[in-house]
């Protein structure tokens, strides 16, 4: 391997964004830990300090992976997904109670979250399956193992309590879109959490009076919803004009019919939505059987599979999900208002960033993170920080660099010649984009509060390690994508 040759090959943009970014994120760091009593930026028994040796650790890892040979990475990926498999089952049994998670491994005075190295090992070993020989996303067997390959950390995550940072995997199946995966199936997804939304706002709100026997908005709104999407399903992927305007007319009728019945005789309108698609599933059968077309089944099982959801959607409220993240929702929702609870960290990190205004207070000058009003202002809400003392203009430079950074890698991985390091790429732009969005929605109240940092911004130098190995590898390949650097 030549060195002049890697050094040249290197994409020189990107690294210096990370270098920006990390910068950036050490400084607002400073500003959110800041006290009067130790003021030095350099201590390292503070924040700052402790922030500055994770962060000359990740150059140093920066460095030692970018003189790896590049094939070292393809082919010990499952090697390295199982090591960190069996890291991961271990931190469910060894790591202490933490904030009523487990999932942080004491190791001396050093504290490492197993779930941040998952990422990038998971994204190694879902490239390595989806770039064998001849391998499409074709057909119900070809999901098997890439799917595999996701829920597992998934689940061991999930086990460790840490539901925030398991979702983050899900980002993945981003990647399998960009590969072949149907369009569909994500459609389904924002469905799915659609009817999940709905049916939880409105889940308490009665059709008629206050007996709620006979049927909720929310539940009813599902419904609705499945009738338009089902429709809208027959337009785009069967062009049957005709059977949309049958269905249409159809579903007018009954629901005009409820509305007579429903003033006269409270009668409930979610049993005549449910009357409704089951008439329209009928004749969706029918023109399946006469023109012999399978899509046509599809739609009425994608149906029949909404409606179960949405009445099992209260079951996985109630039953899966934590105390405390049926509070946040509800009041990320608008069904509770708990300032002084649940919803303290995201009013007061609206107050932070709102009261930044344009230019910001200046830094080190922010009364809200300088008073600790913003719980964890350093970590998962340190974008407020940034909002305060630096405003619109600070926090809009922050928001264009990273949209720049996310640009940029998309760039390289359509630029890779060889599909695991495309498919790695895309895996790498999946996590920092899920990243991204949710935790400034977080800061902002638009997205729940699930407890995960803003990459090479937050605190800790598990994430700072775990988002630097990501990128690194993905520039290591980038480098070697003419074969004349390995």
């Amino acid at each position: 391997m030549r060195h002049d040759s890697l050094f040249k090959s290197i994409d020189w943009a990107t690294i210096l964004m990370y270098i920006a970014l990390v910068v950036m994120g050490w400084v607002s760091i400073y500003g959110a830990s800041y006290n009067l009593e130790d003021i030095n930026i350099f201590d390292f028994e503070q924040r700052a300090g402790k922030q500055l040796l994770w962060i000359a650790c990740a150059f140093l890892i920066a460095i030692v992976i970018m003189m790896i040979d590049s094939r070292f990475y393809d082919i010990f990926a499952y090697h390295v997904y199982a090591l960190i498999i069996l890291l991961l089952i271990a931190t469910i049994f060894l790591a202490p109670n933490i904030k009523g998670s487990h999932s942080w491994l004491v190791i001396g005075p050093v504290n490492l979250q197993s779930v941040e190295l998952a990422k990038f090992a998971t994204a190694l070993a879902l490239a390595k399956v989806m770039s064998r020989y001849n391998f499409k996303l074709q057909g119900f067997k070809s999901y098997i193992l890439p799917v595999f390959i996701i829920l597992l950390p998934i689940l061991c995550v999930v086990l460790q309590k840490e539901v925030g940072s398991a979702l983050v995997f899900l980002a993945l199946f981003l990647a399998l879109y960009r590969e072949g995966m149907p369009g569909v199936l994500l459609f389904t997804a924002l469905c799915l959490i659609g009817y999940f939304i709905l049916g939880i706002r409105f889940n308490d709100i009665p059709i008629q009076g206050n007996d709620t026997a006979r049927g909720t908005l929310g539940t009813f709104l599902c419904y609705l919803s499945c009738i338009i999407i089902q429709i809208s399903l027959i337009i785009v992927y069967e062009k049957n004009i005709n059977a949309a305007k049958w269905i249409t007319l159809g579903n007018i009728g009954l629901f005009a019919i409820a509305f007579v019945l429903n003033i006269w005789f409270k009668a409930n309108y979610n049993f005549v939505a449910f009357i409704s698609m089951g008439l329209s599933g009928g004749y969706l059968l029918f023109l399946s059987i006469r023109h012999r077309k399978k899509t046509y089944w599809l739609i009425v099982l994608f149906m029949m599979f909404s409606v179960g959801y949405c009445y099992s959607s209260d079951y996985i409220f109630d039953n899966v999900l934590q105390a405390h993240h049926q509070t946040r929702i509800k009041v990320l929702l608008g069904i509770e208002q708990d300032l002084t609870g649940a919803g303290y960290n995201v009013n007061q990190s609206k107050i932070a960033i709102g009261s930044g205004r344009l230019w910001g207070k200046g830094l080190l000058n922010g009364t809200q993170t300088k008073l600790k009003y913003v719980p964890e202002q350093d970590t998962d809400f340190i974008f407020c920080t940034v909002g305060e003392e630096h405003g619109f203009v600070g926090t809009s430079v922050v928001l264009i660099l990273y949209l720049i950074f996310l640009w940029r890698l998309i760039i390289l991985a359509e630029r890779q010649r060889e599909n695991f390091s495309r498919i790695f790429g895309y895996c790498v732009v999946s996590i920092f984009f899920f990243h991204f969005v949710i935790n400034v929605g977080m800061a902002l109240g638009l997205a729940p509060v699930i407890g995960i940092p803003l990459p090479f911004f937050s605190y800790g130098g598990s994430s700072l390690w775990g988002f630097t190995i990501l990128l690194f590898i993905f520039l290591r390949l980038d480098a070697s994508r003419t074969g004349r650097v390995r």
